[in-house]
């Protein structure tokens, strides 16, 4: 049987998988919560669902399983500084300190909806799977916010990089 490939191989090969960055926030009976991811993907559009992949040793990790909530709030080029804060590279290590920049809404579910945003995708969890370090959400779409068109923003190469809007 194979060998299974190194952690920082792994790592590597991960860091050259462009992705968008997102905020992902909950808010509920465990807690408003909130931090900055990039393991998001679409799941199914029928019933339109979305998997979100959260650190179990992350402090925010229970608080979007008690709350059953969350929404993803994919950043646009000019929200890096949001996406620094959330991943708690600015020192803001609790949730109410994540908080403290941005602009805030609700939508459907009561979790947090950054305004600005380039897209709010507002869910219900249907399940958590728990796998290695992580554990994968597979998040229902209650609602939608589409944002203004703008600049795209991506992690790839363990940096942030802004994609132009496509000219109309």
């Amino acid at each position: 049987m194979p060998m299974p490939v190194s952690r920082p191989d792994f790592r590597e090969a991960m860091a050259r998988l462009g992705a968008a960055v997102n905020v992902i926030t909950s808010d509920g009976p465990g807690g408003r919560a909130g931090l900055t991811a990039s393991a998001v993907c679409s799941v199914t559009d029928d019933p339109a669902t979305l998997l979100v992949c959260i650190n179990r040793n992350s402090t925010q990790y229970a608080a979007f399983k008690a709350n059953g909530v969350l929404c993803v709030n994919v950043l646009a080029g000019g929200q890096q500084a949001i996406s620094n804060h959330f991943a708690g590279a600015t020192g803001a290590a609790t949730a109410e300190q994540r908080f403290e920049i941005g602009a805030w809404s609700r939508l459907e579910t009561g979790a947090p909806v950054l305004d600005g945003a380039a897209v709010s995708l507002d869910c219900v969890i249907d399940e958590v799977l728990e796998k290695g370090t992580h554990g994968v959400f597979f998040a229902a779409i209650r609602a939608i916010r589409l944002g203004d068109k703008a600049p795209a923003l991506i992690w790839w190469q363990r940096d942030y990089h802004h994609l132009p809007h496509p000219a109309a």
